[in-house]
């Protein structure tokens, strides 16, 4: 990933919060490329402003977050499979990752507008994290509070998250260039994640830049990380966050993760509203 300097370098916010959506955007091919800054709100409150959300964001208690196990598939026989064979051909962990309960998704989807299938992913991180690193207490309204201010939960330009937790289209930020508030990063992949040759981009949901994807990539079923899966998304944002034993509980140690994510003060404060918006909504 090449030195710790967050998802994306910026010298300043890409994102301000307010009640209007100006996006600048091009579409093209199945791509979304933003070509402009965001100023964005969730429908029907606004967050709150950071000077009333001093402290870290809570974590859930994890029992909240798991419903009822599905009931294994029976075959006809009473059997556990159909195909002993195959149970044992599966890949090892490829049904190992915790996930959030149903009802729990349903309930809490709602109450936030965080759109459902970004809610599972944010929610599995945090619960695959608790496995993890427990001592990081990483929390599912701080991914959540990233994924709004970074690509609205994987919704620009009236795209959305798939039933397989890829977006319908794929989320491609702005050149790394020097311009734009950005600082200037040369192409590291040959723009095998990003498409451009000769700079950097942000990718995905939670916009990782290559370097950083290369590094920390994760997926929680133990396949190929795909940054434009808010599955593995959201768990690489987590790991990311976790990084050098931080505990998320603690006021100093989330804004230093956050820092690490985009190094502006702005961000901090908008991803911190949003968060706990979040959390005090659900």
């Amino acid at each position: 990933m090449g030195d710790k300097s967050g998802a994306r370098r910026s010298k300043g916010p890409l994102v301000a919060v307010s009640v209007a959506l100006t996006l600048c955007l091009l579409v093209a091919g199945g791509v979304v490329y933003l070509v402009g800054r965001i100023s964005a709100a969730v429908d029907g409150w606004e967050p709150p402003t950071a000077a009333e959300t001093l402290s870290a964001i809570p974590t859930p208690p994890h029992d909240q977050l798991t419903g009822p196990p599905a009931p294994a598939e029976v075959a006809p026989d009473g059997a556990a499979s159909a195909d002993p064979e195959a149970d044992e051909q599966q890949t090892p962990g490829a049904s190992a990752a915790p996930r959030p309960g149903d009802v729990w998704l349903d309930e809490v989807s709602e109450a936030t507008t965080v759109p459902r299938r970004a809610l599972e992913g944010y929610a599995t991180a945090q619960l695959v994290l608790a496995q993890e690193q427990p001592e990081c207490n990483l929390s599912w309204p701080t991914l959540a509070g990233i994924g709004y201010v970074e690509s609205l939960h994987g919704t620009y330009a009236g795209g959305e998250i798939g039933p397989d937790g890829t977006t319908t289209v794929d989320i491609i930020g702005i050149p790394l260039n020097g311009t734009n508030n950005t600082r200037a990063i040369r192409d590291t992949d040959g723009g095998e994640l990003d498409g451009d040759t000769e700079w950097d981009r942000a990718v995905g949901p939670m916009q990782f830049i290559p370097t950083t994807w290369e590094r920390w990539g994760a997926s929680p079923d133990g396949t190929d990380p795909d940054p434009h899966d808010i599955d593995d998304a959201a768990l690489t944002a987590g790991r990311y966050l976790c990084a050098e034993g931080r505990d998320l509980t603690v006021a100093e140690d989330w804004e230093a993760a956050v820092f690490e994510y985009n190094h502006s003060g702005q961000y901090i404060a908008d991803v911190l509203a949003y968060a706990h918006a979040y959390a005090d909504a659900s």
